[in-house]
């Protein structure tokens, strides 16, 4: 069964098909870089980290863009508050993005590209936009996009111009030919800090936020390539600028495939910076381990909202408790590579080639936990662990897993272990029932075997 994704712009699934074989480009919208990272950025960056992941266990070399908007409104204001420098700004949140989402063990882009550092080929664009009429300069000192001159506008939205036209508010005189023309280049204000101005054609000013991606996505993998993806949010009117920019100037479709992840939601509302119910990646990993976090993210499809909540994640934890309680049980025989033809990684795959299928696959991975424990095979193990490795789960040591968070050290435990075993020897059943209840109390439930007893964390 070969991949097929959801494509944005065709509203339908497509087979997929790279336009270099064996070679996948990919941009993905990153961060605007002014604060801690919430739980809703973190969800959007374990997507695509999901979709890079699978393209290569499908044999594909990948080469992923994450791009950084490093100067913004936004960006600007909170440097002025802090009393500092744009740039110490966007290196200490970069930094914290970076401490935030390695935790999660999303894997870095191949290229990261900062806005800042590609304002030249953003001024080659608007020139070249200016040029074919597709742009103008305004009256204030902005350059705009002149949107009704480029055929097509809408085409991923789905919206006529009539349509967007009728949603416009009316806005205060702006320069603008038509509410619907959106700005390129910010002619520079003088309350503005030094280091928001470069010089330009145009006269002093800064990008703006649409004309910074086409020129950041078109130098780093070329005028049209694979994927290019990012929140649902996005989708209009960033996506939809992106294009006529992008396609505008260079005659050419900028993307095959335009691919979307569903928001967080909390109480059924769009998780946000502006409506205030967000919670940093920081504030969830301070109640909960990395992995479950992850689980949470990536057992839901891609495209679909995902509700946020403790009920939830306290429910992915017990879920990925029984996985690792299978990995417990025996060692995992870990294959040279995984056969694809197997029955589970057979159903594994074909739920990942349905437009990155985490719901279908996670499913298999559970049917593949219930086999480990009944067949104690270790190369059913080793599948599962393989199998978990293209989702970035299941690779940390299972008892390490399953014992976190105990009251206890190991050292306490096992000596206890070991007096209740005395005890039960020497037929003083009561007080090794009284040990094992004491540790339950603690958090700490016993296993007996016939190897022995271990313990682990309680639920």
């Amino acid at each position: 069964m070969s991949l097929r994704i959801y494509n944005t712009l065709s509203r339908e699934l497509e087979t997929f098909s790279p336009i270099e074989a064996g070679h996948v480009r990919m941009y993905v919208c990153g961060m605007t870089i002014y604060d801690l990272c919430h739980i809703g950025h973190a969800r959007m960056m374990m997507a695509f980290d999901v979709v890079q992941r699978w393209l290569k266990s499908s044999g594909y070399r990948v080469t992923y863009v994450r791009n950084i908007t490093d100067i913004d409104d936004k960006i600007i204001k909170r440097a002025l508050e802090r009393g500092i420098t744009i740039r110490q700004l966007t290196d200490e949140m970069i930094a914290a993005m970076h401490a935030d989402i390695g935790a999660l063990g999303i894997e870095p882009p191949t290229l990261e590209p900062r806005a800042t550092e590609y304002v030249p080929q953003m001024l080659s664009l608007i020139g070249r936009l200016e040029d074919k009429g597709l742009a103008y300069r305004a009256s204030n000192g902005d350059v705009n996009y002149s949107v009704r001159k480029f055929v097509g506008y809408g085409k991923l939205s789905g919206k006529s111009l009539d349509e967007l036209r009728a949603g416009e508010r009316v806005a205060v005189l702006d320069g603008k030919e038509d509410p619907l023309d959106f700005v390129l280049w910010k002619a520079a204000k003088p309350e503005e800090p030094a280091d928001a101005k470069w010089d330009s054609a145009f006269g002093a000013g800064r990008p703006g936020w649409h004309i910074e991606c086409s020129a950041m996505c078109g130098t780093t993998l070329g005028e049209t390539f694979d994927i290019h993806g990012g929140g649902a949010d996005l989708q209009f009117p960033h996506h939809e600028n992106e294009i006529a920019q992008s396609e505008g100037a260079n005659g050419k479709p900028l993307a095959a495939f335009w691919v979307h992840n569903g928001f967080v939601r909390v109480d059924n509302e769009k998780m946000s910076k502006s409506l205030g119910n967000f919670f940093t990646i920081r504030e969830v990993l301070a109640k909960y381990d990395v992995e479950t976090v992850r689980f949470f993210l990536v057992r839901t499809h891609y495209r679909t909202a995902l509700n946020y909540s403790d009920a939830h994640l306290n429910d992915a934890h017990a879920a990925l408790r029984r996985l690792y309680t299978a990995l417990d049980l025996v060692a995992p025989q870990l294959p040279a590579a995984i056969d694809w033809s197997e029955p589970f990684a057979a159903r594994f795959k074909a739920g990942m080639d349905e437009d990155f299928g985490t719901p279908e696959a996670v499913a298999v991975l559970f049917d593949l936990a219930t086999e480990v424990n009944r067949s104690k095979s270790p190369a059913l193990a080793g599948q599962l662990k393989a199998l978990g490795a293209c989702l970035g789960l299941l690779q940390a040591d299972p008892k390490a897993f399953l014992q976190a968070g105990a009251s206890l050290g190991d050292t306490a435990i096992q000596a206890l272990i070991a007096q209740r075993a005395a005890a039960k020897a020497a037929k003083d059943f009561a007080l090794a029932d009284t040990i094992r209840k004491d540790l339950l109390a603690q958090g700490i439930v016993l296993k007996d075997s016939a190897a022995g007893t271990t313990w682990e964390a309680a639920q």
